[in-house]
């Protein structure tokens, strides 16, 4: 064989290996990832030739395939689509969310654990359906949040989560503004491109769950961390005389700040619950600087910061606690200002690990999985993420949020025969921007029910008229009611 003859064999030797690892890397090594790629057009195709499961909120699907009359077997809808979907995201040629994503393997059918439904069906000639997801979400609280936020003003950015302290089942999760899935689940690809690329690019950013994906500056609902990592230190308690007055200058600096509204708190000297009652900047601006960024940063986290926590839904964003701030940022990270940051999930969380005697469980939105002929295939177990406080800590904390809707500014959440615990939060955004307004509260406060935390990023309220309580205190309230009154 000549020299040319010999180079162009082995040149092609080299393409037919090469080939070869490369279909052995796709079909062994990446074939499960690719096989979940949401992009995966072959694979979405399949899915829309098979009934897929429904999600479920009680007995109602707010997600369910009904029989198409196009080139395709099964059309997606949603039937309270913009109530519902930050949870169940879309299924579409295009790509997926929400919870139509991150259970897409039950929802499709594709699950193991449906590995003998699949083949029956095979046997018996039996077209195959998806799994069936359930939620934990209360209905009625989902509406309340739904219509409390919306109730603002068509403009309205924000979201609302609930809780159930003592399972981390998540009872609401609504974000606004929202958007509808069923023009993302249709079987115009051309209109669905359309859609998703106007929703994508909407400076309102539509398809972002608020409730899990967006930090901001909590403000004083931070509050509760600062006096949890106050009472575990030993040195404190809900009486213990604090600094208040009118204003506090930052440890090394000139720089002043005062409180909401310019007071004094009620005097130089009050009490701990007292400071909590009228959210006083300079208490708990002191208290911060005084505990240290250790402390603080170590408190913060056995409540969740700088972590994440819910397994079951895409998208969660870690809320912040920076642990190398310096003393004048440490300082200003006691009234939940600074760098820190947190979602509406996570100062749930806060409210409902002090309502469940100090122990934050780990949230969740899917309740059972059950196979297409409704046997139950899993169930979430109620699992502990953290002890954030001891019981005499969280009770302290308790009988002060209660005094703050009693006698506080938390009293827009008061519910008549009810002894309610709140805390209300306005944080400080840029000059060129309105506070945000937070809100968090449980119910009742002897035998906790419901937790909640309310945060309105953006309205049409007069920047005069922002307020934590004002805005988010109503909208709490309907929530709390609605799961204590179904």
């Amino acid at each position: 064989m000549n020299k040319p003859i010999r180079t162009i064999s082995l040149f092609c030797l080299v393409l037919f290996l090469a080939l070869m690892l490369n279909a052995t890397y796709l079909m062994y090594v990446r074939s499960g990832e690719l096989t979940e790629d949401p992009q995966n057009r072959r694979v979405i195709t399949a899915a829309f030739s098979r009934e897929r499961g429904a999600i479920l909120v009680g007995k109602d699907p707010v997600a369910r395939s009904v029989p198409s009359d196009d080139a395709y077997d099964f059309q997606r809808v949603y039937p309270q689509p913009f109530k519902y979907a930050p949870l169940t995201g879309f299924f579409s040629y295009y790509s997926q969310s929400g919870i139509e994503r991150s259970q897409n393997d039950v929802l499709s059918g594709e699950d193991s654990r449906l590995f003998v439904t699949r083949l029956v069906d095979m046997l018996s000639n039996t077209d195959p359906k998806g799994g069936n997801v359930q939620l934990t979400i209360d209905p009625d609280a989902q509406t309340a949040a739904y219509e409390g936020l919306r109730a603002l003003g068509e403009d309205v950015q924000g979201a609302v989560v609930a809780i159930e302290p003592a399972t981390g089942k998540v009872l609401a999760m609504v974000s606004n503004p929202t958007y509808d899935p069923n023009t993302l689940a249709t079987h115009d690809f051309g209109a669905v491109t359309e859609t998703f690329q106007q929703l994508e690019q909407d400076p309102a950013e539509p398809l972002i769950n608020r409730s899990i994906g967006t930090t901001l500056p909590p403000g004083s609902t931070f509050k509760l961390v600062t006096a949890a990592a106050a009472i575990e230190s030993g040195d404190y308690d809900a009486e213990s005389i604090v600094p208040g007055g009118t204003s506090y200058q930052l440890p090394q600096s000139t720089t002043e700040v005062g409180n909401q509204g310019g007071g004094d708190c009620g005097g130089n000297r009050i009490t701990l619950t007292q400071a909590l009652q009228v959210s006083c900047n300079v208490t708990f601006l002191s208290l911060a600087d005084e505990l240290g960024i250790e402390a603080m940063t170590e408190q913060a986290e056995k409540f969740g910061f700088n972590a994440t926590s819910l397994e079951d839904l895409d998208g969660q964003a870690r809320s912040l606690y920076p642990p190398d701030m310096d003393p004048p940022q440490t300082a200003l990270s006691g009234i939940g200002q600074s760098s820190v940051t947190a979602t509406p999930l996570q100062m749930a969380l806060v409210s409902a690990g002090i309502a469940n005697d100090g122990v934050v469980m780990r949230p969740y939105v899917v309740d059972e999985v059950r196979a297409p002929n409704l046997s139950l295939l899993d169930k979430t177990e109620e699992s502990e993420l953290s002890q954030a406080v001891s019981v005499s800590t969280a009770d302290d904390l308790t009988e002060m949020m209660v005094a703050t809707v009693d006698e506080g500014t938390a009293f827009a959440a008061a519910i008549p025969g009810v002894r309610v615990a709140g805390k209300t939060g306005t944080a400080e955004s840029t000059d060129s921007r309105p506070p945000y307004a937070w809100f968090t509260s449980f119910a009742p406060a002897d035998d906790p029910k419901v937790a909640v935390a309310v945060l309105v990023q953006s309205s049409n309220t007069a920047p005069g008229d922002i307020a934590g309580g004002r805005l988010g205190g109503p909208i709490a309230k309907a929530v709390m009611e609605a799961v204590l009154n179904p």
